[in-house]
């Protein structure tokens, strides 16, 4: 299994229960540092781009591969590139790719209020590239053989999945916007958007400093195998 941009997968422990090995790749070491450890899984810095000599030298011979997944990154990749290399990966036939976004953070009526001022503040300083995700992956190329017979998950044709949920600390709460390339594109523009006021407004929403909120997302998935040839 390969995880590429592994640190924003929150559950990668308990996938790779189900796997004999695990590859997880980040180009940040950063996000490294603060991945979930598995005795399973290795973990690697790489480049944004991998060669395929070093695509194999990390992640396995062509054909080697069961699933390759990629969580809240896909989007940025350059996706010729990247989908190129996961077709010569991919164990043939069976072998299958899963790239998933979730949007709307819910958490309270008074939190999510402050939460839709706050992303509309940094709608200018986002990628293009981000429309992607804000789509629900409908309008993201992805050249692969649906999973399902219905068709979900193809390209233009999302699965919308159950909602997400996970508990939530305020401060990982406010984690999420801190870890924005929005936010830190309009810092370098001279414009914080996460001010002291914004982040006042968030903790008198929240009430209890020390409160757990369950958090709901909605999740947005694409699924395929390598096309037959």
């Amino acid at each position: 299994m390969w995880v590429q941009a592994m640190a924003r997968l929150l559950f990668l422990a308990q996938i790779a229960e189900h796997y004999d090995r695990v590859i997880a790749t980040d180009t940040s070491k950063e996000q490294l540092d603060l991945a979930q450890k598995h005795p399973k899984v290795k973990y690697a810095l790489t480049p944004p781009v991998l060669t395929d000599e070093e695509l194999c030298s990390i992640v396995g011979e062509e054909g080697s591969v069961d699933l390759v997944t990629v969580a809240m990154a896909v989007h940025w990749f350059d996706l010729e590139t990247f989908y190129s290399q996961v077709k010569r990966v991919l164990r043939k036939p069976g072998g299958v790719i899963a790239v998933w976004g979730y949007l709307n953070p819910s958490v309270s009526p008074a939190v999510d209020a402050l939460y839709e001022d706050f992303f509309e503040s940094t709608v200018p300083y986002w990628n293009p590239k981000i429309k992607y995700l804000f789509d629900g992956y409908r309008a993201l190329p992805f050249p692969f053989e649906p999973v399902l017979e219905n068709g979900e998950g193809r390209q233009g044709n999302p699965m919308e999945t159950a909602e997400m949920q996970r508990q939530v600390s305020l401060d990982e709460y406010l984690g999420l916007f801190k870890s924005w390339s929005a936010v830190t594109t309009a810092r370098e523009k001279g414009v914080e958007l996460l001010t002291e006021k914004v982040l006042r407004m968030f903790r008198e929403a929240w009430g209890d400093e020390n409160k757990i909120y369950t958090c709901k997302y909605q999740v947005y998935l694409l699924a395929g195998t390598a096309p037959r040839t």
